[in-house]
């Protein structure tokens, strides 16, 4: 796959950096490329472009490059450069799986005390959804979508599990900015009044049932992805297995339909 070099129009240089204020920033901003898909997968990062794009010396890029490689975001290839790593379907399973555990178990807890000023919130975070999507603006579409699972985690007070839930999410809103289509987002929207539906109607059982539909078909359009993209992804989008994210084995049926 033929990847168009990047422009690094994202990296605007700052006044009065320190050093280590230059690699800090230098990673977010490639951090942010990256899950946005400025940076496609495969794309080649030009240590010196950004240094002269910042005025800046190779140091701190090269500090950067090793923070993100330590995240899993760039692999540094000796004698090759730094590429932004392919995304991994197995990978990106596994990250589902935690959650959809974890917030399937914060709204089944939910229903028990979501007091009407959360649900009116949610269904606020539901309205802007739905203007980002009739505005045509898919980037707004995932702040919003984003704001509503935030919310819900907030909610219930578990810093931790919203810790490991933000810590898997780079790798998951890279993917999913794969397939962040109108039709896909339109699917989630409704997917999300259900969540707050069975919330304002206190059923624990259905607001998990509904949380573990909503990522789980979010997991199944990638695969679906995966297979038509196989370049974009470390293990060429051969990662399915025939256990759902949600830990359910699916009927023959039902594995067909990701085909």
């Amino acid at each position: 796959m033929n990847i168009k070099a990047p422009t690094y129009d994202f990296l605007q240089k700052p006044a009065n950096l320190s050093r280590g204020g230059t690699t800090a920033y230098v990673a977010d901003a490639l951090r942010r490329a990256i899950v946005r898909l400025e940076l496609p997968p495969g794309t080649l990062i030009e240590k010196s472009a950004i240094c002269e794009r910042l005025g800046v010396s190779r140091f701190p890029v090269a500090e950067a490059f090793s923070r993100l490689n330590m995240e899993g975001l760039v692999d540094i290839l000796p004698q090759r450069g730094t590429l932004v790593s392919r995304l991994s379907i197995a990978d990106i399973r596994e990250y589902m799986f935690i959650r959809t555990a974890l917030e399937a178990e914060t709204v089944h807890d939910l229903a028990g005390y979501a007091t009407p000023e959360l649900l009116a919130e949610l269904r606020e975070t539901i309205t802007n959804q739905e203007q980002a999507v009739a505005d045509g603006r898919q980037d707004l579409y995932l702040v919003h979508d984003i704001a509503f699972h935030d919310l819900l985690m907030s909610t219930v007070g578990s810093g931790r599990a919203k810790s490991i839930i933000d810590n898997a999410r780079i790798h998951i809103d890279r993917a999913r900015g794969l397939v962040n289509t109108p039709q896909r987002a339109s699917l989630s929207i409704t997917e999300h009044k259900a969540i707050v539906d069975a919330l304002e109607a206190r059923d624990a059982t259905r607001a998990a049932n509904a949380m573990r539909a909503h990522i789980g078909g979010i997991m199944d359009e990638l695969i679906r992805f995966a297979e038509g993209k196989p370049e974009l992804f470390a293990d060429g989008g051969a990662g399915r297995d025939t256990t759902n994210v949600s830990g359910e084995t699916p009927t023959p049926q039902a594995v067909g339909k990701t085909r």
